[in-house]
């Protein structure tokens, strides 16, 4: 039988050891599933704008966005809950018409106790410490001060220059992020200890009228054909998710025949469950995923990116474990009454394209079932074959998997039809023989609990040589996913004594 040598040639006289490789069965390494956080960042970070790089560790990811940026919140939340994936960044720059947007909170006074103030903005604490007597124009110089102080906050303050008692916020960044920066006061009350000083009393001027995001033309494009995986995106306006849906398509997109590095993009929502529902069924797309949340201090790009983190962490791990239950860290959780009961979860958000989550008896997010926004097909008819994301961390699993089989075993090889007499190693493949290994993978993939009913599967597969050309092979690839024990139902059918 002859040894299929594809270097060492037959007719050496020179004695006398040779040696060439062959990886062709040797592979067992993964591809790497990066993450990557599409955010803006300010004048004063490094990093250069709508161009990827990789963010080498936490703290130098958020002095290169720019401290107090979209982007280094997002750094920041993702790293919390993912500490060792790789994690790239795609920094924004403001559009050249973007509004920032403004609030202000104006206090009146006077204090008559010493005290802290117990302030938020976007879900971090400021926490100046007020005498005893001070007026409310002196509140308000302390509390601005404090707030430039305080490294990270996404807002600049300054005493209004016709109301001292008064304290005007901007945004960092323009655009629409600015709006969702929350203000408020002792969010977690008095079982924290988080009450005004005495005499204290405040007002707050919501921020708004952020306006013009940046458009993601140039940076998608500049993307190229680097995988990555998991996509957190801070703009959730209709121009950027256009953009990111045809990114990711099936058709022409990263999905598609051609370019085949897939990824699956995570977006949150501020609103009430159907306002989020409504939003979710318009995008009716299966590689995006929306968390919506009403009434928590911490910000939409936040939440997009911790629930992107610990998602990435398990399906990293295995793609077909479900991620409920999974705690997400650092995110303020809406205050009782502003969460949803589980007839809103089911009926309302996860028949509408939204993800769920549930809170834990610390205080902390825990995923219920994260589902992409895809609801209906092509004919306006309810869809469930996309609902939750591990079926399309699985098809991907999957395909690499297949991938890298035949192009480590066939990237160089002759193809015959069934039947033609060829000598054993001879380099020659045959669809018979592709099939066989195809099934000996699947098999391979149902042992590691990918995939399942090899029996069924081995019955539908078909591989042929293409009708018209004779240098291609067709393979129909009738796969079962492994399921996800979601639902323990339990009917007790109880006696008494």
């Amino acid at each position: 039988m002859p040894i299929p040598f594809k270097n060492i040639p037959s007719n050496l006289r020179v004695p006398l050891f040779y040696a060439e490789l062959d990886n062709s069965k040797a592979n067992t390494s993964a591809q790497t599933q990066r993450a990557l956080l599409i955010g803006q960042k300010l004048p004063s970070g490094t990093f250069t704008a709508n161009v990827p790089a990789i963010c080498s560790s936490q703290s130098d990811g958020r002095t290169a966005a720019g401290p107090g940026s979209i982007l280094a919140g997002m750094i920041d939340a993702y790293r919390d809950g993912d500490p060792s994936g790789e994690m790239w960044v795609l920094p924004l720059i403001d559009d050249v018409a973007a509004v920032q947007a403004t609030g202000a909170i104006t206090f009146t006074g006077p204090t008559t106790a010493i005290g802290t103030l117990p302030l938020y903005i976007a879900g971090r604490t400021v926490s100046p410490i007020i005498a005893s007597g001070q007026t409310a124009a002196q509140v308000a110089t302390t509390v601005a001060a404090a707030i430039n102080a305080t490294s990270g906050l996404p807002v600049t303050a300054v005493v209004d220059v016709t109301v001292a008692s008064k304290v005007n916020l901007t945004a960092r960044n323009g655009g629409e992020c600015g709006n969702d920066i929350d203000i408020r006061f002792a969010f977690k009350g008095p079982a924290s200890q988080e009450a005004m000083p005495a005499g204290l009393a405040a007002s707050v001027t919501p921020m708004a009228n952020g306006a013009s995001n940046p458009v993601l033309t140039t940076a998608l494009s500049n993307l190229l054909d680097t995988s990555f995986d998991f996509i957190v995106c801070s703009l959730t306006d209709t121009v950027s998710l256009a953009a990111i849906a045809a990114l990711l398509n099936d058709a022409t997109g990263r999905w598609s025949w051609s370019s085949q590095v897939y990824g699956h993009c995570f977006i949150a929502k501020r609103g009430t469950a159907g306002a989020n529902a409504a939003f979710a069924t318009t995008l009716n797309n299966q590689q995006i995923t929306c968390i919506p949340f009403n009434d928590s201090p911490t910000p939409t790009w936040k939440w997009a990116a911790a629930f992107a983190a610990v998602s990435a962490v398990s399906l990293r791990a295995d793609p077909g474990v479900p991620l409920q239950y999974l705690t997400v860290p650092n995110v303020l959780a809406p205050p009782l009454a502003s969460r949803w009961s589980l007839t809103t979860r089911n009926n309302t958000l996860l028949y509408g394209g939204c993800s769920t989550w549930t809170v834990d008896a610390s205080g902390n997010l825990v995923i219920e079932n994260m589902v992409t926004t895809y609801v209906t097909n092509a004919a306006g008819q309810p869809d469930n074959s996309y609902l939750e994301i591990e079926t399309l961390f699985l098809i991907v699993f999957v395909l690499r998997s297949l991938s890298a089989m035949v192009t480590a075993k066939y990237s160089r090889v002759k193809l015959a039809a069934d039947g033609t007499r060829v000598k054993p190693n001879s380099n020659v493949v045959m669809p018979s023989t592709i099939r066989a290994d195809i099934i000996a993978l699947y098999r391979d993939l149902e042992d590691q609990g990918y995939v399942q009913k090899s029996a069924e599967f081995a019955a539908g597969l078909v591989v042929e040589k293409d009708a018209t050309n004779p240098n291609r092979v067709n393979v129909l690839l009738p796969a079962v996913l492994i399921g996800q024990l979601r639902t323990f139902a339990v009917l007790l059918q109880f006696r008494n004594a």
